[in-house]
């Protein structure tokens, strides 16, 4: 299964693998730039972060200064 349309609550989708007992993905991704950008791994067993980037995208972080974020 794959949840990627909003953040969902780390307690809700342990609940959810333990349910269904079957891996759940959560991915993350721009309609503008691909399906889904980064994803958890098929097996990851912590809940509530999205994994890091597929394959074929590249991910750079940069400073937003009047936002207080530095990369």
């Amino acid at each position: 299964m794959i949840t990627g349309s909003a953040p969902i609550a780390p307690e809700v989708l342990s609940f959810l693998k333990i349910a269904f007992c079957c891996p759940i993905v959560e991915a993350y991704g721009m309609t503008e730039t691909t399906g889904g950008s980064v994803g958890t791994m098929p097996l990851d067993p912590t809940s509530g972060h999205v994994g890091g980037p597929v394959a074929n995208v590249k991910v750079r972080l940069r400073d937003i200064p009047e936002m207080g974020y530095y990369a």
